[in-house]
């Protein structure tokens, strides 16, 4: 069994963010640590869901080559994640954008970093030489129903204006 692969604590925090306990609960302390597993070593993720008290666990596999973090927030490298697919990034830039504080220009600069950097996981989706995200690149329910409701939102040219629009709102509250 191959492990989906997690680039960086912050990639990692994310998945599990968007997937909740059973009891719909995402209020979990997460322990991470390197095991060893049948296939090699994986990344485990653990802790108790703060919810209902049921323990969860999560077993991530490791890049190939590790990914430095480069600031806040760091989701990986060149290479497009195995997490999440290009629509669920997509969500998260919506998400994160649409969630700006007008009252405190930290907490708005952070917020529209994450916004700007989900939008650059989604252009890494997007092979040399194409103009738009391919199938392969929605696998998830709810990346492929943020496709079907407006594909053209995965055009490269689009896609692009938005991380740039993104990265100077964030340069504002600097």
């Amino acid at each position: 069994m191959a492990f989906a692969v997690a680039r960086t604590r912050d990639e990692a925090h994310l998945y599990l963010d968007l997937h909740p306990c059973a009891c719909g609960s995402v209020d979990t302390t997460w322990h991470s640590g390197l095991v060893s597993v049948e296939e090699g070593l994986v990344n485990r993720y653990s802790g108790v869901c703060g919810g209902c008290g049921t323990a969860r666990e999560y077993l991530f596999g490791l890049p190939e080559r590790p990914v430095v973090p480069t600031g806040y927030p760091t989701f990986g490298g060149a290479e497009p994640s195995e997490l999440l697919d290009a629509g669920e990034w997509l969500w998260v830039a919506d998400l994160s954008a649409g969630n700006v504080p007008v009252d405190d220009r930290a907490e708005a600069r952070r917020t529209l970093r994450v916004a700007t950097a989900a939008v650059e996981e989604v252009v890494k989706f997007v092979p040399p030489g194409a103009d738009a995200v391919p199938d392969d690149g929605f696998w998830s329910e709810r990346g492929q129903q943020l496709r079907a409701a407006d594909p053209g939102r995965f055009q490269l040219d689009r896609l692009l204006i938005v991380r740039d629009t993104y990265q100077d709102l964030a340069g504002r509250h600097a």
